[in-house]
């Protein structure tokens, strides 16, 4: 493949509704420009996008892909990315690194919740987007329904630029309104043609609607419209690539990508419409060394500059590093800095990736995107730089992941791997987490869903030979006193020779602090040198509890008398006393277990209020607030106990069709109700044996 120049590029992140068709349009694409000569097919596990073993065995993408395609003297680099709800970090990434955004539909479906949720990506900054109208060669495929439900729900930024050139399996084409002609598709050619006599008053409908876009797109023009007069037909393609840049106008087209039908117009319009990178404002960055702010164009004579917006990680291959040149050139056997590990990082040769292949490049200029491989220091998120000209970019935005889920290796002995497993896979994917709990003992995997922990799992086998098995997160539960206790440790034991004598009297009571120790030793009846090994015997207990052998915590102990022996007292006597005081002092002072709260802050559309509120109600939860936001969605604020929360990312999503988000921090912990606190217990013992 040449080498393109920024005006030449163009980088564009298809998102919308899983099987949407948007592998399918890179099918198509590659079809069209001769890099294939069939389409593939999901189904068949054949398409170019769709390359991990994962992906392949469950029909669906589950990373993003990036295909670059050669169209009249341009380069389309689309990254194709997942629909399904689990995998958004994917999405997150891909968005940064687009200039513009395609937003694929199902004709016979309409509105998706994956629709819904692209919009907002697109809409967040005003990104330039395009709406592909999929599948219109089904049988319940309506375009003029989608479009009316289209500008019903995102308003008159929808702007229709074709209308279908016959229905269902009739469907062969479109006619372009914007220069009022008919293309129409034999599945591997475009050929324009004359708009049928009977469709002439449709397309003149929706050219109107078009001109009152490109008129809303400028003030001259918006005069000018109201005067009656007519744009020539250059004010109207400047007044619609104006407005699609700067998000004004949202340009919908049609076509079947499974019949590659539209696929040439819509390549043909990605290149009149959406941005070069030369287009795009200048890129915001921080100089690390004054910690001021700095920008870089996207000019191939400024210093080089990029970010990393992929890793791949492979056991045999190594480690892919995605990258998007923001300034600059990236050749081979360059030296740069990454700027966030302040490290110097020297690169290879770069190449172009296409699904799995890698492509030969010489070199990759401002605004286009790249691969280079074997990077020591550098993430997901990362910039490198020209050494002498260090810039710090904004990291990748990732939602925080909400789902609990534990895992356990099958083998002994495992432990090891699985961590360094889970260290690497995190490296490729960002958007999960994970932590070993020192309470609990577990390893947590905090992940978007079930199936993105399910597919880290298989990762961990299929790349590090790791076989592990999902179990749910344990609570950390915490144990404390209600009532005061008075009482006495002593530990006498004679075995021959110096024997062992520690004796303390103590209260335990109620803190608001996690603990507290004081000491009122009168008379010297415990030795100022003996204190310390009373505080810390009582430390060490506090590790387990009486109730269920959970911490201890909010208690205060103070050391008020005692007694010692001249020979036999020893710092150990004395805490094995105290832990024997603390021992006697939680059973007599009414112990109790306490559980963690955690703040929950729910996004949802109004229309889901009522089942959500119930939900978090049946959770035991405390609603504290409810919030109106611009978009016709509240913000639900609520108390509820971890222990209801580790799945509620799987709930929500079934409750309001994955239109909810939520967030969650931790609190404080509380009582458990009586009424459950015995089960509990009887559960935590059960564990123990």
């Amino acid at each position: 493949m040449k080498v393109y120049k920024g005006k030449e590029i163009r980088n564009v992140a298809i998102l919308g509704h899983g099987g949407s068709g948007k592998t399918t349009l890179t099918e198509a694409a590659l079809y069209t420009t001769q890099v294939k000569n069939r389409i593939g097919s999901v189904d068949d596990g054949n398409t170019t996008s769709d390359f991990d073993k994962e992906e392949i065995a469950r029909k669906t993408s589950i990373s993003t892909s990036l295909i670059p395609v050669e169209w009249n003297n341009h380069k389309i680099n689309f990254l194709d990315t997942p629909g399904y709800f689990d995998f958004i970090g994917e999405v997150q990434s891909a968005r940064k690194t687009a200039g513009s955004l395609l937003i694929m539909m199902d004709a016979t479906s309409g509105i998706e919740v994956g629709t819904e949720s692209a919009w907002e990506y697109a809409m967040d900054k005003n990104r330039p987007t395009f709406i592909f109208v999929n599948k219109m060669d089904k049988e319940n495929a309506d375009f003029t329904k989608v479009l009316e439900d289209l500008r019903e729900k995102f308003g008159k930024k929808i702007a229709p630029f074709q209308i279908p050139l016959g229905e269902k399996d009739g469907f062969i084409g479109n006619v372009n309104v914007v220069k009022m002609i008919a293309r129409e598709y034999d599945g591997q050619n475009c050929n324009e043609k004359e708009i049928p006599s009977e469709m002439i008053d449709q397309a003149n409908e929706m050219r109107e609607l078009l001109i009152e876009s490109v008129a809303e797109s400028d003030e001259d023009l918006l005069e000018k419209y109201f005067e009656g007069e007519e744009f020539t037909e250059e004010e109207i393609q400047q007044g619609l690539r104006a407005g699609v840049i700067n998000g004004e106008i949202v340009p919908v087209v049609c076509g079947s990508t499974v019949k590659n039908v539209g696929v040439h117009t819509l390549m043909d319009m990605i290149i009149d419409y959406s941005p070069s990178p030369q287009d795009m404002p200048p890129k915001e960055g921080i100089n690390p060394i004054t910690e001021e702010p700095e920008e870089r164009g996207f000019e191939e004579d400024a210093p080089f500059s990029a970010q990393v917006f992929k890793t791949i990680v492979d056991p045999y291959l190594g480690k892919i590093t995605l990258l998007k040149v923001f300034s600059g050139i990236l050749k081979n056997d360059m030296e740069v800095l990454n700027a966030n590990k302040d490290e110097k990082e020297k690169l290879g040769a770069p190449f172009l990736l296409r699904g799995k292949d890698q492509i030969e490049i010489s070199e990759v200029r401002a605004g286009d995107i790249a691969a280079v491989s074997k990077l020591q220091h550098t993430m997901t998120g990362d910039t490198l730089c020209d050494i002498d000209k260090p810039i710090v970019y904004s990291p990748i935005e990732f939602e925080e992941p909400q789902l609990y889920l534990a895992i356990r290796p099958k083998a002994r002995g495992d432990e090891e791997k699985i961590s360094s497993g889970l260290q690497k896979l995190s490296e490729e994917d960002p958007s999960f987490l994970f932590e070993r709990n020192k309470e609990t003992k577990q390893v947590l995997v905090r992940g978007q869903g079930e199936l993105h922990i399910k597919i880290i799992c298989n990762k961990l086998k299929n790349k590090f030979g790791v076989d592990v098995e999902l179990e749910d997160a344990k609570v950390p539960y915490r144990e404390t006193i209600k009532n005061k206790a008075d009482v006495q440790g002593k530990h006498k034991k004679q075995s021959g020779g110096h024997g062992q004598y520690g004796d303390v009297k103590m209260t335990f009571e109620p803190s608001q602090k996690d603990f507290e120790f004081e000491e009122k030793i009168f008379g010297g009846s415990v030795p100022k040198s003996y204190i310390p090994a009373v505080e810390k015997g009582i430390i060490e207990s506090m590790g387990k509890g009486v109730l269920a052998g959970q911490p201890v915590t909010k208690i205060k102990a103070t050391l008020y008398d005692g007694s010692y022996h001249d020979v036999d007292s020893s710092e150990m006597a004395f805490k094995i006393a105290a832990s024997i005081a603390f021992k006697k002092g939680m059973e007599e002072a009414k112990p109790i277990l306490l559980e963690p709260i955690v703040k929950v802050e729910v996004l949802v559309p109004e229309d889901y209020m009522g089942d959500v509120m119930g939900d978090l109600n049946k959770r035991r939860g405390k609603i504290n607030g409810m919030e109106p936001q611009n978009n016709g969605k509240q913000v639900v604020i609520a108390e509820v106990p971890q222990s209801e929360m580790f799945k509620y990312a799987i709930d929500l999503r079934s409750m309001t069709q994955a239109r909810g988000k939520f967030s969650m921090e931790f609190l404080r912990y509380e009582e458990v109700p009586a009424n459950l606190t015995g089960k509990i217990v009887e559960a935590l013992k059960e564990e123990e044996e």
